[in-house]
């Protein structure tokens, strides 16, 4: 059964704000107070990702101000609060996300990483644009007819003989309705047609009809 082809590049941000290894602190504030980004990408040579400076590694500054090196805490938070550079302040290696990847890659990467944006790296490390937790949930727009079709194509199409089945969406919610050969069969659908991404939900309203066949509509 087919799945949504939609990947990173579909989704991400091209226009990205970066910063080179040897920008200050003031400056990595300015940029992500001017753009309303929490992250920057840092970069070396041609283009290539090598690190990327947050507001969680720009924070110890402020955090330790009034204390004493030696009582800074752990190493790298008194690392970082001494430091004036990106290189000297980003979190390395980048953690990144390649333009082919799907949308449900790149969001299990963030949860893991616990980041709220991924710099888009091709195979050579460069950099090609960011994606953010928004950009992945622009998938969730797609229209309620889209949907359906994809479903109907991409998922019910795919099957031989084909299935007696309806597809109604509402609010990005799939109903499919009809008869089945097979009542083993509901698990398997309801994966494939929750894989269509910008699916909210799949409810199922099917009954076993050993005989019954016919062309998916709705």
């Amino acid at each position: 059964m087919a799945s949504s082809p939609h990947t990173v590049s579909d989704v991400m941000t091209l226009t990205a704000i970066a910063v080179g290894s040897r920008a200050p602190y003031k400056e990595i504030v300015r940029l992500m107070a001017e753009w309303k980004v929490s992250a920057l990408p840092v970069l070396a040579g041609e283009g290539r990702v090598i690190g990327v400076v947050s507001e969680a590694d720009l924070l110890p500054k402020e955090a330790f101000r009034r204390d004493e090196p030696a009582h800074l805490g752990p190493p790298d938070d008194a690392s970082k609060a001494g430091a004036v550079l990106a290189e000297d302040l980003m979190s390395s290696p980048a953690v990144t996300v390649h333009p082919d990847a799907t949308i449900a890659e790149a969001a299990q990467i963030m949860a893991r990483k616990r980041v709220k944006r991924l710099p888009v790296a091709n195979d050579l490390g460069l950099l090609e644009g960011v994606v953010s937790r928004g950009d992945l949930l622009k998938v969730f727009l797609r229209p309620d007819a889209e949907l359906g079709a994809e479903i109907r194509t991409g998922v019910l199409g795919q099957i031989s003989p084909p299935l007696r089945i309806d597809v109604a969406v509402e609010d990005g919610v799939v109903t499919l309705s009809g008869s089945l050969r097979d009542r083993s069969m509901v698990p398997l659908l309801a994966r494939a047609v929750r894989a269509v991404e910008g699916v909210v939900d799949v409810r199922m309203d099917l009954d076993e009809n050993p005989s019954g066949t016919a062309v998916a509509g709705g």
